[in-house]
């Protein structure tokens, strides 16, 4: 029998909104609220597991439900709701009447799978959900090795963040650790750390991205932490010109990213997901 729910206080629709809106609640269920068709299929294809698939039928038929569901090669309850149901639940307009909840994965680094020559994001304290989500986007479009969110400020699976990745936070190799580990990892490993900040005696385009490199990237108020400013390999800075002392950090992100890319011979750098 077709399950259709048309109440914001069922009971299950009450447990998607408490995910959605408390990160406690996501970390303690070990679950997450995926909005989008394309998000869906990229969470599924990187090894999240989906439990649950909602659908608006007025925005999303039943055969679109159907190869979704082919396509992805998964099983999980799928249940019809009503469009005001969807639009309670929905963040955005453009998500085409789909909610999926899926089991999140938990990598660590040393699970993570590096290419020979890596280069890789480091994010230390950063607070915005936009921002993060925003920087996973340029991390994917440079094919990163890696991305680690340390000391983090803000839930990796925001609805915000996953809004602002476009998917992306499903594309990339991303772990959540603190920066005393970080460290560690990163010098055991020879991978050498490149610490954006003001004190910065060496411009980005000056610094050798060529070799096993980590871009270390601080929150968007406070910049990197003495820990970070103590133990980078080497402080970049990129040239201000005018009034303002910093950019935005997915704006930093970028330019020290492509400019990496660059440097590389804008090669594509595949990692497995």
């Amino acid at each position: 029998m077709k399950k259709v729910i048309t109440s914001i206080r069922n009971p299950l629709i009450k447990k998607i909104l408490t995910l959605q809106e408390k990160p406690r609640e996501r970390r303690r269920e070990e679950q997450i609220i995926i909005e989008g068709v394309r998000e869906i299929s990229q969470a599924v294809t990187a090894g999240f597991t989906l439990t649950t698939l909602l659908h608006c039928p007025d925005i999303f038929s039943e055969e679109n439900v159907a190869q979704l569901i082919s396509d992805t090669r998964t099983s999980c309850d799928i249940i019809e709701i009503s469009r005001d149901v969807f639009n309670r639940l929905a963040y955005r307009q453009d998500s085409g009447g789909m909610i999926g909840c899926a089991h999140y994965l938990k990598k660590t680094l040393s699970s993570l799978d590096l290419s020979q020559n890596p280069l890789m994001l480091v994010l230390e304290s950063v607070e915005k959900p936009g921002n993060l989500g925003a920087i996973l986007r340029t991390a994917d479009a440079a094919s990163l090795s890696a991305v680690i969110i340390c000391d983090a400020q803000t839930d990796l699976y925001n609805p915000n963040t996953i809004r602002a990745s476009l998917g992306t936070i499903f594309t990339n190799q991303i772990v959540v650790a603190s920066s005393t580990e970080t460290i560690s990892w990163l010098r055991e490993n020879k991978i050498v750390s490149f610490a954006t900040a003001l004190s910065g005696k060496t411009g980005y385009h000056e610094a050798d991205f060529s070799q096993s490199a980590a871009i270390i990237m601080g929150s968007e108020a406070e910049g990197l932490s003495d820990q970070w400013l103590k133990n980078a390999d080497l402080l970049i800075k990129i040239p201000m010109l005018g009034k303002v002392d910093s950019l935005n950090v997915s704006a930093s992100a970028a330019i020290v990213i492509f400019e990496a890319m660059r440097q590389r011979g804008f090669n594509i750098f595949h990692h497995p997901l």
